[in-house]
């Protein structure tokens, strides 16, 4: 019967070199660290077999094994003491970030054919007020970001005379929907693929045990453990070695909502020619993006930096926009052979994130996850590369949503591109206040989209409504205080302007 095996303790001089504790200190932590990992494994162990069927209890073992790993590993670094050795963290070399510009940008590629899309699609809408996976949310003239992921591969594939199958990574919360949903898809002129990221069990924060009792219990007591775990997934789904059975060498990883990752054949190409296995795209970190990961050298290595990882001294030095100039928009370009490698010689140690939750009940959880992007360190000839703006365009927020549905935007094959009537490359700043926090509240106080090729900022508080064929220029402060109501009139132009107290005009 499939189980988990006693793993071996780290010794006490291996724990000493990363820690200035003392040696009975450490013995100490050695003996409570060896007593939470064996109860975790005999409590992981009751978990496996309880499922009766046996490729599918292997396959649940696989996965608790990779949590048992990770578990094992957030106790070795909660031993340490320190996240990371902040005299260490550097800018990373000119030679290891390579400026979009100097690519030659390409039409086609040769390499095309060798290319696979994955989409992370884990996600759940519910911040946006929405039922279901994020990426079923309409965006953009009644199609959701899958619609227009869709659209964008098909017309490549037809355009270019190729294959380019389309990926999603879902999670145990997106997975049914999403394969209901693209069902729609079967006449279009491409190749959907799905498959499971891990279901890693939550672990209560008193005991350091696994929150579930039953594999098949609570939804609530397991998660999805973040997009690091798609090397692990991909490869145990068999679709890695399908993939590349089928000539498939490169893939190109973007979040579902980041609605500028589009295939760029100039990346793809420069990726073939230098022989890197595994290509970021970072971007110009501006005041909205602090929170971002980072590339940086440490210790003579390239890696990815989350404000996660950041001691808590030095996070206003991880934030500046000095120090630290770009971040990762999380579209990579990785080897599927590399992947195949990494994975099976267990060469894979991507840092622990620690999330911190607490349950509906008031119980104080831990969820371990990890990032795709941390990957980086693992892969032969890995390099950033610092794309335009133009390819980071997420939708987390109404206040997003605001500018892609406007005329901000042009659409084209499903791919948006940026007005060339707007004078400026940035797009404007806006905070939308809790009364369009939701999908559904958003939309009804937009009898039309504004007209905002002029927009700076934008600001709109309390309960405020548009008319339609408003535009709206430079800065502009919209505020409704409590009780009141706002209505701006269909036809307005505002142009920095700040509106406040209460405005009810009636079409006569």
């Amino acid at each position: 019967m499939a189980s988990l095996a006693p793993t071996s303790n780290t010794s006490a001089e291996h724990r000493e070199a990363y820690h200035p504790h003392t040696r009975s200190t450490l013995d100490f932590q050695g003996a409570s660290n060896a007593a939470a990992a064996n109860a975790m494994r005999t409590e992981l162990n009751h978990l496996i077999n309880q499922v009766k069927d046996e490729n599918e209890r292997k396959l649940f073992a696989n996965e608790m094994g990779n949590f048992f790993i990770l578990f094992n590993r957030y106790l070795a670094e909660r031993s340490k003491g320190t996240k990371i050795n902040w005299d260490k963290v550097k800018s990373p070399p000119e030679d290891q970030v390579v400026p979009y510009d100097t690519i030659p940008k390409a039409v086609s590629s040769e390499h095309l054919n060798k290319l696979a899309v994955l989409k992370l699609n884990g996600g759940l809408g519910t911040t946006m007020g929405c039922v279901g996976p994020k990426s079923a949310i309409e965006v953009r003239d009644g199609m959701t970001f899958l619609d227009l992921s869709v659209r964008q591969i098909e017309y490549l594939n037809k355009a270019k005379n190729v294959n380019v199958p389309f990926i999603l990574m879902n999670s145990f919360n997106t997975d049914e929907e999403t394969k209901r949903i693209v069902q729609k898809y079967a006449t279009h002129n491409i190749e959907i693929l799905t498959f499971n990221q891990s279901r890693y069990p939550r672990i209560k924060k008193d005991s350091l045990l696994p929150a579930p009792r039953s594999p098949y219990g609570d939804i609530s007591d397991w998660y999805p453990p973040g997009h690091g775990d798609l090397f692990d997934s991909l490869h145990n789904s068999g679709l890695l070695d399908q993939l590349i059975a089928d000539g498939k060498e490169y893939v190109f990883v973007s979040n579902v909502d980041n609605l500028g990752a589009t295939v760029d054949m100039g990346i793809l190409n420069h990726m073939v020619e230098t022989g890197a296995e595994f290509l970021m795209e970072v971007t110009d970190k501006t005041r909205a993006d602090i929170k971002g990961g980072t590339l940086i050298d440490y210790e003579g290595q390239i890696r990815l930096l989350e404000i996660a990882q950041v001691p808590s001294e030095h996070v206003e030095d991880f934030k500046s926009i000095k120090k630290f100039k770009i971040f990762n928009t999380n579209n990579l370009w990785v080897n599927l052979k590399a992947i195949k490698r990494v994975v099976e010689n267990r060469e894979l140690n991507l840092e622990v994130i620690v999330n911190n939750k607490t349950t509906e009940t008031g119980e104080k959880v831990i969820q371990l996850e990890t990032a795709v992007g941390a990957g980086i360190k693992h892969f032969k000839n890995a390099h950033g590369v610092n794309v335009p703006r133009a390819r980071f365009l997420p939708v987390k927020s109404t206040s997003d949503l605001f500018l892609v549905t406007s005329d901000l935007y042009s659409l084209n094959h499903g791919e948006l591109a940026m007005n060339p009537k707007r004078m400026f490359n940035t797009v404007p700043l806006v905070k939308l206040g809790d009364h369009f926090k939701k999908v559904n509240g958003f939309l009804s106080r937009f009898s039309s989209p504004p007209h905002i090729l002029e927009l700076d900022h934008l600001t709109v508080t309390g309960d405020v409504a548009f008319g339609s064929d408003v535009t709206l220029k430079g800065t502009v402060i919209i505020v409704a205080n409590a009780g009141s109501h706002i209505d701006i009139p269909s036809g307005s132009i505002l142009e920095n302007k700040v509106v406040s107290g209460n405005l009810h005009i009636l079409d006569h």
